[in-house]
């Protein structure tokens, strides 16, 4: 008898230490030329010295979920292990001839519109494996967009746990607190993955997001 209650307890201890250890599955999600890539590199190069993908000012560059497993972050004695999910930029209409207008040759934008349509549908379909999300927008955009609702409003619906990210705040048009007035229910931070900018309230939130994931 004691045999076994020893045996279930240690069984226990195992199984809660390992939960605590479980890498958390943490997704980048937003619309195109948001900044959720760049944000992805300079986590990833912060923390394991690599970059996760490519940037480009033209809109759906990435057109594939790409993620880096066991990435590690330490902030004030603490430590987080995470698998980085960067997901494709999700929009309502994708059109080549909008590819066309950036100079891309016709067949050229017809295969980038195929893929990037692909690229949603895939982005939409990790959404159920994931235990965070992290919300990448352009604080010099509009937020008040039916992808920005579409996206939070999908989070909402699995009770997945947001945080709202307004990057790009090193530029003059930059506006935080439309975005907080937009989305009043969840976290808002204001960086700039391009220079690093207020990266470390952005670390100390994503540990408080951690928290909340399931």
């Amino acid at each position: 008898m004691a045999i076994r209650i020893l045996r279930d307890f240690t069984k226990r201890m195992f199984s809660l230490f390992f939960q605590k250890q479980r890498e958390i599955k943490l997704g980048f999600y937003g619309p195109p030329n948001a900044g959720k890539t760049s944000l992805a590199n300079r986590i990833c190069k912060d923390w394991t010295g690599e970059e996760i993908g490519t940037v480009s000012n033209i809109p759906h560059e990435t057109r594939h979920v790409q993620f880096k497993e066991e990435v590690e972050i330490k902030y004030k004695e603490k430590t987080l292990k995470f698998k980085l999910i960067d997901t494709p930029g999700i929009a309502t209409k994708i059109d080549y001839e909008d590819f066309v207008k950036l100079k891309m040759n016709k067949k050229q934008a017809q295969k980038r519109a195929k893929e990037a349509t692909q690229g949603i549908v895939e982005a939409i379909k990790w959404l159920d494996d994931m235990d965070a999300v992290i919300i990448v927008l352009d604080a010099t955009e509009n937020p008040y967009s039916q992808v920005n609702l579409t996206i939070v409003g999908n989070l909402v619906a699995r009770k997945i746990p947001v945080l709202i990210i307004a990057n790009k705040i090193d530029l003059r048009k930059a506006d935080i607190k439309r975005i907080e007035a937009a989305f009043p229910d969840f976290d808002v931070i204001g960086i700039s993955a391009k220079f690093g900018k207020n990266m470390d309230e952005f670390y100390e939130s994503v540990f408080k997001l951690a928290k909340k994931a399931r």
